[in-house]
């Protein structure tokens, strides 16, 4: 019990660090200064590994996380940090917290839009997917079942998995294509979904407009195939994977209209969507809790065992 509150307090700590890269002002629990001091006892921990090459970029990593030895194959649940596609780090997985109840977690980078723009952040992530499924047999993880959780612009990126598993145009280049890049199911907190009308000139409500503009390559006209691209609620069809948003009613960054259109429309579409507001939650604070981090335990074990 003592381990898991310590991995409550990191998970904290990095989305309200999310939060302050989108330039909130917010405050943050102290963080282990050693990486992977949050696996939970018991657990092993392999960093740094190399899961694709994309030219013009250094070489892309992930940490794994994994269940004592002995136990089955084990589902899987990707972590995808937020900090606005231009910061944040692998570093603290919240996701750790899952590997004592039967689940391997990865947490993985991926290019920044400082180095590449749209879709290549999306490319990574699918490229991330195919990896584990690559070397399922080697780490004992269970290929068929692999989930995705991301925070704010790791929101935007693990709705895109859930929702364009279906679409080949968006796979990349990178490693391991004969593997699928499709999830079983999706955590989505606070990520904007649809990018069309933050990139207009005029969309200054939105405190990730600046962003947005630098992750599509500019605003406007000149970016508005591109910004439909990039944005989730677009690519939505009837056989994507389940999805569970939460989203503060007090966000100011990314507006919860963004959560209520995606649920609006995964619903439409027929697809099952649990949408769960945090009452007071802002971008990142609130969402710490041991109620809302035990909230998607359960939406994973429902999906992937």
């Amino acid at each position: 019990m003592k381990n898991y509150r310590r991995i409550l307090a990191v998970a904290a700590g990095v989305l309200a660090g999310a939060g302050a890269a989108w330039g909130q002002s917010v405050e943050a629990p102290a963080r282990p200064s050693v990486p992977g001091a949050i696996a939970p006892a018991g657990s092993r921990v392999m960093k740094d590994i190399v899961y694709a090459e994309p030219a013009g970029s250094a070489p892309l990593k992930l940490d794994l996380y994994l269940p004592a030895e002995g136990a089955g194959p084990a589902p899987v649940v990707v972590w995808v940090h937020g900090g606005g596609w231009i910061q944040g780090s692998k570093e603290g997985c919240p996701a750790a917290l899952l590997v004592p109840k039967g689940f391997a977690a990865v947490s993985i980078s991926y290019r920044f839009t400082n180095v590449a723009k749209f879709p290549a952040q999306l490319h990574d992530c699918k490229a991330a997917i195919r990896w584990v499924r690559a070397h399922a047999g080697e780490y004992n993880l269970d290929a068929d079942h692999i989930g995705v959780w991301g925070g704010s612009a790791g929101g935007h990126l693990v709705a895109l998995l859930g929702t364009t598993g279906d679409e080949k145009g968006l796979e990349g280049d990178e490693g391991n294509l004969e593997q699928s890049s499709a999830v079983r199911c999706v955590v989505d907190w606070f990520g904007p979904m649809d990018i069309r009308y933050i990139s207009e000139p005029g969309a200054t409500a939105e405190g990730v407009h600046g962003m947005v503009a630098a992750l599509v390559g500019g605003t406007g006209e000149a970016v508005k195939e591109n910004a439909a691209l990039a944005s989730p609620i677009t690519h939505i069809t009837k056989d994507d994977a389940p999805f569970l948003i939460m989203h503060g009613d007090q966000d100011t960054l990314v507006t919860i209209r963004h959560s209520e259109e995606m649920d609006k429309a995964l619903r439409a579409a027929g697809v099952e969507c649990e949408f769960v507001v945090i009452k007071g939650g802002g971008h990142g604070p609130g969402f710490g809790e041991a109620k809302v981090l035990e909230r998607v335990a359960g939406f994973f074990e429902k999906w992937l065992k």
